[in-house]
C-alpha cells in the first residue's frame, strides 16, 4: 500500500480543484449579477480592485516561493522566471478569483478604494499565503480581509449604516434618485428591539434593505446553494447544521424576549434574524470552503454548530451587529481539533453525538439566563 500526502481540499469523487472552484464561481454569478444591477459602479470597482490585488499577490508569492536557488551559475531573467512559474496552474487563478468574488459581495457599497485594497491584500496574504498557499490555510481569506477592513476602516463605512440606495449606483460619497434613508436592519435593533419592524420580511427576502454588496439577495443565494448541492461541490451538512443551530437558539431567544416585551412577535423576530445580515451567504459560500472546513461528516456538523452558536452570541450580546464573518473565523480555529486523528472519522459515535448536544445545550442555557436576567436586550 502506498500513502500519498496531498493538501486540501480532499475530494471523494473524480473531480479536480479547478472544477470545484468553477462550480463556486457559477453559483456566485446570480448574486454577483444582482449586485451589479443594484449597485453598479460600487460592485464593479470593488471586484476589480480585489481581483487584481489577490491575483497579483498570488503571482508574486508563487514566484518567491519557487525562486531558483543559487547554484554557482549565472542565469538570465527568462530562465529564472520560467523556473519559478513552471508549476503555475489554473488553480492559482481560480482560487483567488473565488476569494475576490466572495470578498466583494461581503463588502459594503460605501467602502472606499483604499479599504477595499488593504482588506483584499491582508485577506489573501495573511489569510492564505502565509500558511503556504492553496490548501494550507486555516482561515477563510475573504472573511479575514473583510474583518480586517471593517476593524481598521469601519468609520468610513458609515454611509452603509445610514443610507440605502436601491436602484441607483452607489459610489462612495455619491447620491441617487430612488433613495431610502435609515440604518441597516441589524444596526437599527441596537437602538431598540422594536426596530425589527422597520423592514417587512418580504422586503428583506427580496433584498430591499441595507446591507453589503451581496448578502441581502436571499433568492440568488439559495439558487447558488441548490447548484452547489446538486453538483456536490458543497456539503449540505455544514449549511444545515449552521442554520438549524441558529434557528433553534434564536427561537428560544425570541421566546425569552417575548416574555419580557409582549409586543415582540416570536415568529417575526426569528424571520428577521434569518433574513438580515449575511447569514445565508456565509452558510452557503464561506462555511463550506473545502480547505477551511472539516473533512469528516460528524466534524462538519460540529463545525456548523460552533459557527451557529457564535453567530447567535455575537448578534445578541456583541458590540458589532453582524456576527457571521467573525463566527466563521472562530469556527475555523476549531477545525484542527475536530480533525484530530484520535477521533476524526465518518462514524457517528455516542461521544460525537454527546459533543453535539453539549455544544447546543450549554450555550442555550447561558443565552437564556443572559437574556432574562442579564439586561442585554435594549428596548428603546
Amino acid at each position: 500500500m502506498i500513502f500519498v500526502k496531498e493538501n486540501a481540499p480532499h475530494l471523494r469523487r473524480n473531480a479536480g480543484v479547478a472544477r470545484l472552484m468553477l462550480d463556486v464561481v457559477i453559483a456566485l454569478l446570480p448574486t454577483l449579477v444582482f449586485s451589479f444591477c443594484v449597485y453598479q459602479l460600487a460592485t464593479l470597482y470593488t471586484l476589480l480592485i480585489s481581483l487584481a490585488t489577490m491575483l497579483l499577490a498570488e503571482f508574486i508569492y508563487v514566484g518567491l516561493k519557487n525562486m531558483m536557488k543559487w547554484d554557482g551559475q549565472k542565469h538570465s531573467f527568462k530562465e529564472r522566471f520560467i523556473y519559478a512559474y513552471k508549476n503555475y496552474s489554473i488553480n492559482n487563478i481560480t482560487a483567488p478569483l473565488v476569494s475576490s468574488i466572495i470578498y466583494t459581495l461581503i463588502m459594503p457599497p460605501s467602502a472606499p478604494y483604499y479599504a477595499v485594497f488593504v482588506g483584499a491584500l491582508v485577506g489573501i496574504a495573511f489569510g492564505k499565503l502565509v500558511f503556504g498557499g492553496l490548501g494550507s490555510n486555516i482561515f477563510n481569506p475573504a472573511a479575514v480581509g473583510m474583518v480586517f477592513s471593517k476593524i481598521c476602516f469601519g468609520s468610513s463605512f458609515s454611509t452603509l449604516e445610514n443610507t440605502w440606495y436601491y436602484s441607483t449606483p452607489i459610489i462612495s460619497g455619491g447620491t441617487g434618485g430612488d433613495v431610502s434613508v435609515g440604518g441597516t436592519a441589524l444596526t437599527n435593533i441596537a437602538n431598540g428591539i422594536e426596530h425589527i419592524y422597520d423592514y417587512s420580511l418580504l422586503d428583506m427576502f427580496l433584498g430591499k434593505m441595507p446591507g453589503t454588496l451581496g448578502e441581502a439577495f436571499t433568492i440568488t443565494i439559495l439558487i447558488g446553494a441548490i447548484y452547489l448541492i446538486i453538483r456536490r461541490s458543497a456539503d449540505f451538512r455544514i449549511m444545515l447544521s449552521y442554520l438549524v443551530t441558529f434557528v433553534a437558539m434564536m427561537a428560544v431567544a425570541g421566546l425569552c424576549i417575548h416574555s419580557l416585551y409582549k409586543d415582540i412577535d416570536v415568529g417575526y423576530f426569528l424571520g428577521f434574524q434569518l433574513l438580515s445580515g449575511g447569514l445565508f451567504f456565509g452558510a452557503v459560500f464561506m462555511l463550506t470552503d473545502p480547505v477551511t472546513s472539516p473533512t469528516n461528516r460528524p466534524g462538519r456538523i460540529i463545525f456548523g454548530m460552533i459557527a451557529g452558536v457564535v453567530t447567535v452570541f455575537i448578534r445578541l450580546f456583541g458590540a458589532l451587529p453582524e456576527g457571521v464573518a467573525f463566527s466563521i473565523l472562530i469556527a475555523n480555529m476549531f477545525v484542527p481539533v475536530i480533525e484530530h486523528y484520535k477521533w476524526s472519522s465518518n462514524f457517528y459515535t455516542w461521544k460525537k453525538i454527546l459533543c453535539m448536544a453539549i455544544i447546543f445545550i450549554i450555550p442555550t442555557i447561558i443565552m437564556i439566563l443572559a437574556v432574562l436576567y442579564g439586561g442585554v436586550i435594549v428596548h428603546g
